[in-house]
């Protein structure tokens, strides 16, 4: 039920500038669109971790640039990618440090059979897997630990992100859903 993928991510959606004020300013989602005035280094990180091969719909990919250091961030469910992540950042011009704080999530056959009951609940749905199922990285990320969800990305509207709550609420031995999804173009 992984995600694979090896293609550049095509469609990425564009976080307006009141949504972006309410996010810190330091944390970049990967699999997001930066804002206009973003650096040459973190547009290049970005294409970095979206572009490597093992980088799904069940992790979270984040980084935060201050000057030549970069941090990495988020949660994913092999340790390649954790170490893999590194090594492309590492390569990126002007990065002179890189901070390797991404966690590796345990390993559960129970998380693992959330992920799957997750990924059919939510892109299973119709109407959902028309707007978000046919991407390079899905922005609709799905992380299980201990029988928590955790939703990131982005949703194109409210009513989606509601939906999309109510479907991951509805999945079977599930402790807790936490939704950070943002809504595009949201004032």
């Amino acid at each position: 039920m992984r995600d694979f993928h090896i293609a550049v991510l095509t469609a990425l959606l564009l976080i307006s500038p009141a949504l972006a004020q309410k996010r810190d300013k330091n944390h970049n989602d990967a699999f997001v669109n930066g804002t206009p005035d973003e650096s040459r280094i973190a547009k290049e990180v970005r294409h970095q971790l979206v572009t490597l091969p093992f980088f799904g719909v069940f992790d979270d990919l984040a980084f935060r640039v201050e000057g030549g250091t970069v941090t990495l961030l988020g949660a994913v469910t092999q340790p390649v990618l954790k170490s893999d992540a590194e090594k492309v950042v590492k390569r990126v011009e002007g990065v002179t440090q890189v901070v390797n704080n991404i966690e590796v999530l345990p390993l559960s056959s129970m998380d693992d059979q959330i992920r799957a009951a997750e990924y059919r609940a939510i892109y299973g749905d119709p109407a959902l897997s028309t707007r978000y199922g046919f991407r390079a990285v899905p922005s609709i990320h799905i992380i299980v630990k201990n029988g928590h969800v955790t939703l990131e990305g982005v949703a194109a509207n409210q009513a989606d992100k509601t939906l999309i709550n109510a479907k991951a609420n509805g999945v079977p031995n599930v402790f807790s859903v936490t939704n950070n999804l943002l809504v595009e173009n949201e004032k």
